[in-house]
């Protein structure tokens, strides 16, 4: 029976049980009925919907791609396995010697078999992009590190923090601190203050803090409320705040409340199509304990080739992969580093990552942006990674190199991407913070609106003419990386995700405490803003 008889067939069957074919699925029928049974879907889709209680006026196009995936399973199942014998390259081991031997670089084998099944219909191909890189320092950056600067940085970071705070109903008020200390004692007010030392006493926490015209000194008593000293104890050195004070008899300031920046209450965008986007980071490539298996299935799943039915289903919408930082191990970051290398070589190490993104299906735009391992400066904000180092990827369209942090639209939802080097001096300072729950850590970067806000701690800052770690929008999605351990939580109405990372433990996390949760990846739906969790470190049966 030839394809057109079994559409033909297909159609009468769909009538015979009272149903209409809505003009998408009529037209996904048609422009695949030579790579599937038409007939066998159909079938399938009619068992489905007999034992639906709601039945449908019409079939979908959805209903009948998520029919095909069922059916193609047991065939990609196969696949799969064969693929995995095919795949089995050893991983080169820890180079012992000074220097490592060239024959030793492997390219990695991520190439599965043919998909022979032809039932895998990625439904984000037919779905145009819509990327829109809102801010990015890549290009803007002009700092020489002189003192001038580092004062512009802080009057800069000031400036625009206090303009969020002032967008507060509650804060609009408030008074400069030389105004504050000429008023009478007793008198209740509000400043704009950024914190530049706190002191801890038996009794009492003393804030010393300035703004651009003074400096004052308050006092948080003992006695004071649970939940303002619970807001004291997340001020980091640098941050920018509202203090609700009383003027007492000399110059110090009563603190009765500490007010932080804060997300508030946003417009929630959500993309206009069923569409999901993949958040990532820290890869590794080049490492002793970069999980190159698991993220060989990552990228078979990615081409339809890997993994559950719904998986599948869900790797046929995704449109948008953001991975940020890290993409490579790099060399002379850590002390030893060299005894835990495969590639010793940064640009190896590159010329690897870039056969892993070559072979991410064309339709899928990926965002990179860099982290502490990439080649790219350390201090913060960070400059795009060199096209020198990607240069095998330099002319794929669907490829953008970003600065870090860096603000994206994608298909109208707001994401903010940011490696998150900061997050050590978070979790190092701020009680109640720790490498196992790193989106507290950014839900603080949130309160705070600030990505970066203690200086001389373990982050360099560079001192620009503008403060690019400053908050200023609110974004629908954050998203950071380098803690290497998969969290996530919603707060108001921003989601906050770590992903986590695919390098197992190494000495250096080991020292730490740290156990990371490799292979773990999240995925969004853009149109709900649901999250799922996929795993790629155990192999499916």
């Amino acid at each position: 029976m030839s394809a057109q008889e079994k559409l033909q067939k297909a159609i009468e069957a769909a009538i015979i049980a009272g149903y209409s074919l809505n003009s998408e699925a009529f037209e996904f029928l048609t422009e695949n009925s030579e790579n599937m049974d038409p007939e066998a879907v159909m079938n399938m889709a009619l068992m489905q919907l007999a034992a639906l209680q709601d039945k449908p006026m019409f079939i979908d196009r959805d209903r009948l791609v998520s029919v095909i995936h069922q059916l193609a399973v047991a065939e990609m199942q196969q696949a799969m396995e064969e693929q995995a014998e095919q795949e089995k390259v050893p991983q080169p081991a820890a180079y012992a010697s000074p220097e490592p031997q060239a024959e030793t670089y492997t390219e990695p084998a991520i190439n599965a078999a043919p998909d022979a099944s032809g039932y895998f219909y990625p439904y984000a191909k037919d779905i145009a992009s819509d990327l829109k890189i809102i801010e990015d320092p890549t290009g803007k950056l002009t700092s020489n590190g002189t003192l001038e600067e580092y004062v512009g940085l802080f009057q800069d970071r000031f400036k625009r923090v206090e303009k969020i705070l002032r967008s507060r109903m509650d804060v609009r008020s408030a008074t400069p601190i030389s105004e504050a200390l000429k008023s009478q004692p007793k008198a209740k007010l509000k400043i704009i203050c950024m914190l530049t030392e706190r002191r801890d006493s038996k009794n009492n926490t003393i804030l010393s803090v300035e703004d651009p015209h003074g400096s004052a000194t308050i006092i948080v008593p003992g006695k004071a409320p649970e939940e303002v000293k619970k807001k004291v104890l997340m001020l980091l050195p640098d941050t920018v705040f509202c203090a609700a004070v009383i003027k007492t008899r000399t110059n110090l300031l009563m603190a009765e409340d500490i007010i932080l920046p804060e997300v508030g209450g946003k417009p929630i965008l959500r993309a206009s199509e069923p569409i999901w986007a993949v958040l990532t980071s820290d890869v590794h490539v080049g490492s002793t304990k970069f999980t190159k298996e698991a993220f060989k299935r990552f990228i078979l799943w990615l081409r339809g080739k890997y993994g559950e039915p719904w998986m599948r289903e869900i790797a046929g919408r995704i449109k948008y992969l953001l991975i940020a930082g890290d993409i490579v191990d790099g060399v002379g970051i850590y002390p030893g580093q060299q005894m835990e290398l495969t590639i010793r070589d940064v640009h190896k190490q590159y010329n690897f990552a870039a056969e892993y993104l070559k072979r991410v299906p064309s339709y899928i735009e990926i965002v990179l942006s860099p982290g502490n391992h990439d080649a790219a400066r350390k201090s913060q904000p960070q400059p795009a990674i060199p096209e020198g180092y990607l240069s095998a990827i330099k002319d794929r369209p669907n490829i953008h190199l970003v600065g870090s942090p860096c603000y994206l639209s994608l298909h109208g939802v707001e994401v903010l991407m940011y490696h998150g080097v900061s997050l050590n001096d978070i979790i190092g300072v701020v009680p109640g913070m720790d490498n196992d729950h790193p989106e507290k850590s950014m839900k603080l970067l949130m309160q705070v609106r600030h990505l970066a806000p203690m200086y001389g701690g373990k982050t360099m800052l560079s001192p620009e003419n503008r403060d690019y770690m400053v908050v200023d929008k609110v974004p629908d999605i954050f998203h950071g990386g380098h803690i290497h351990v998969l969290g996530y939580c919603k707060y108001r109405n921003t989601l906050v995700v770590n992903s986590g990372g695919w390098q197992l433990q190494t000495e250096y996390m080991e020292k730490l405490g740290l156990m990371p949760t490799p292979g773990k990846v999240p995925v969004i739906n853009l149109q709900t803003m649901e999250l799922r969790v996929l795993d790629f470190m155990n192999p499916i049966e």
